[in-house]
């Protein structure tokens, strides 16, 4: 079951490794996925990951409905004008038209806000740290793609009042290193970490982080982000309270987000032209044991199998004892779903009392002893880990080169990279470059050196510009 070639026609090999891997399944309507047990089992191991680190940090998880009164979309006008051509409204209940239109989440901050405004009433009750798990609709229209783009998609998405500015600082910088952690430490993926440009920040914060990575096809994606929305949501929205001194003030706010994005940056990443190749942390079955039956001599072999399956029940190990496909079938299968380590035993192997391992990222096979399976496992899952990330690392590496001109930025960008330049600040700028050479702002760091490389101006920033999703 050969796979396109990922190197030459990445768009083509992603749309077949997710139906082959049997990741999704399209929806009836045009830009939406069903995902299935394959995906959404990875999605929840993502959710127990940050949904833990929320907790142990203080954040609690609660529900708002997804019908969202158009009064309370229009409460902050940068956030609408922002939004407004993205949602998907309901206009009518059966044939009778509805008084006011109502908006399909296209995220949260209106509808949570507006029960914000009646909560917090006092500084004892602040802060208020609420996150929610749910789906939310955003009726895109460039190029729908199963998980990287679509119309309805999963997120976590955590909504945040502080009674300070710099309380609400520390969350933004907090709540983004716990997304980097998902991405390194779960799931192998290297990013790089700075602020939007106001063009890019989200609709209605006063500034954003993001996260972003390189995707095969050498576009940057984003990955997920984390505003501070300052006193912009707070003012409309009456969101006041009584400080210590009885004094009335604003409270400071946050919003951060998560989502099933990252499933499709992970599979394009790590994937290979036999199939997916799943990080071992983040992988909901890690081993597959894949039994070699010879006529005659099945009974051994799969009483053997059934007990390694047994002894190693912490992997959530898949016994692959199907009648009627080959041992060759069966590897092709669990290959092109990127379960980390195969383990293959047959008669010989029963007799010799030890077993095949193979490793799904680089296809290397050893011969283990039984009695040193376990530690052989618990050793080989932590070094396809790091060996996935350090691939991952250095392909990011070498993707991003400094440029010092509008002409080195273009050509570093039509070959398929990210350029890393000194930046004013300001957004015609920002337009002249992306018309000029085709390359979005992605994020950037504050710096106190360097000349912008269009105009020589003094830098604001050191910026990242490439093409994007």
């Amino acid at each position: 079951m050969a796979l396109k070639n990922k190197k030459s026609n990445f768009s083509e090999w992603y749309t077949e490794v997710i139906q082959k891997a049997d990741l999704i399944d399209y929806g009836p309507v045009s830009g939406t996925m069903i995902m299935k047990p394959n995906s959404y089992s990875v999605w929840e191991s993502i959710q127990n990951y940050l949904d833990s680190r929320f907790k142990r940090d203080g954040v609690k998880n609660a529900y708002f409905p997804m019908f969202i009164p158009e009064k309370l979309l229009k409460k902050e006008s940068k956030h609408v004008a922002g939004f407004a051509p993205e949602v998907a409204w309901v206009t009518h209940a059966g044939k009778t038209k509805l008084k006011e239109r109502l908006a399909i989440r296209p995220t949260s901050e209106t509808i949570m806000y507006d029960a914000y405004s009646k909560w917090i009433r006092s500084w004892k009750d602040l802060p208020l740290r609420l996150n929610q798990w749910v789906n939310v609709v955003r009726w895109e229209f460039k190029h729908p793609t199963p998980f990287l783009r679509t119309r309805e998609f999963l997120w976590q998405e955590g909504h945040s009042v502080f009674a300070t500015k710099e309380e609400a600082d520390r969350e933004v910088a907090k709540m983004s290193k716990i997304y980097r952690d998902t991405y390194e430490k779960l799931m192998a993926i290297p990013v790089f970490e700075g602020l939007k440009s106001e063009k890019e920040r989200f609709a209605g914060a006063d500034y954003s982080i993001s996260l972003e990575t390189i995707m095969p096809d050498g576009k940057a994606i984003q990955s997920c982000t984390a505003h501070h929305l300052g006193q912009n949501f707070s003012k409309p929205f009456k969101i006041n309270f009584l400080d210590k001194n009885e004094k009335r003030v604003y409270g400071w706010q946050n919003s951060w987000g998560f989502s099933t994005r990252s499933l499709g940056v992970m599979f394009a990443i790590h994937g290979d032209d036999k199939g997916l190749v799943i990080p071992p942390r983040i992988a909901p079955n890690k081993v597959v044991i894949v039994p070699i039956l010879f006529k005659g001599k099945e009974e051994p072999v799969l009483k053997a199998a059934n007990a390694l399956k047994k002894s190693l029940n912490k992997y959530s190990v898949i016994l692959d004892d199907r009648k009627g496909y080959s041992a060759g079938r069966k590897f092709n299968d669990w290959e092109v779903r990127g379960i980390p380590l195969r383990i293959e035993i047959g008669p010989r192997d029963v007799q010799n009392k030890s077993v095949v391992l193979v490793r799904r990222d680089t296809g290397v096979k050893i011969t283990v002893k039984i009695s040193k399976l376990d530690t052989t496992i618990l050793s080989l899952l932590k070094e396809i880990h790091s060996n996935m990330y350090d691939r991952a690392k250095k392909k990011l590496t070498n993707s991003i080169v400094n440029v010092s001109s509008l002409s080195e930025l273009k050509k570093v960008v039509s070959e398929g990279k990210i350029a890393r330049a000194y930046w004013c600040g300001s957004s015609k700028v920002e337009d002249e470059i992306k018309k000029k050479t085709g390359a979005k702002s992605l994020n950037g760091e504050f710096v106190k050196t360097g000349k912008c490389i269009v105009n020589g101006k003094p830098a604001t920033y050191r910026h990242y510009f490439g093409k994007s999703y």
